[in-house]
């Protein structure tokens, strides 16, 4: 839960940069924008400190534990499925409701998270 807390503190700037863009009138950049920041956060904040651990470790492999990593994993492919889906149903325009639907889904994706991995929830697939 800590780590969703900072996380969402470290997205602060790209959500004001989002919101300016937003503002001119740029709805699409600004959704492109928030995507793209996690995506490059993904792609290249967790693979280089890993790289580097374990180069500094004589390529000795990280282990990643989680408890529920396959079903967060599908979790996150299904919500994606559920933006397209939305952004889609609202013609690709943003709008109160399109963003009222994008936040419910991050809250209930978080929601699931948290008890995924405080085994509330018990996946069913360990990995």
């Amino acid at each position: 839960m800590g780590l969703t807390i900072l996380a969402a503190g470290t997205s602060i700037p790209d959500l004001i940069t989002s919101v300016i863009v937003a503002r001119k009138g740029l709805g699409d950049m600004a959704v492109s924008s928030s995507v793209g920041s996690n995506i490059f956060d993904i792609t290249m904040g967790l693979p280089v400190p890993w790289l580097i651990f374990s180069a500094m470790q004589g390529g000795v492999p990280v282990a990643v534990n989680s408890n529920g990593l396959f079903c967060a994993i599908v979790l996150l492919f299904v919500m994606l499925l559920f933006v397209i889906v939305s952004i889609a149903a609202c013609r690709w325009k943003m709008s109160r409701v399109l963003g009222f639907t994008m936040f419910m889904l991050y809250f209930v994706f978080l929601v699931l998270s948290v008890m995924l991995e405080d085994r509330i929830i018990i996946c069913p697939v360990s990995i």
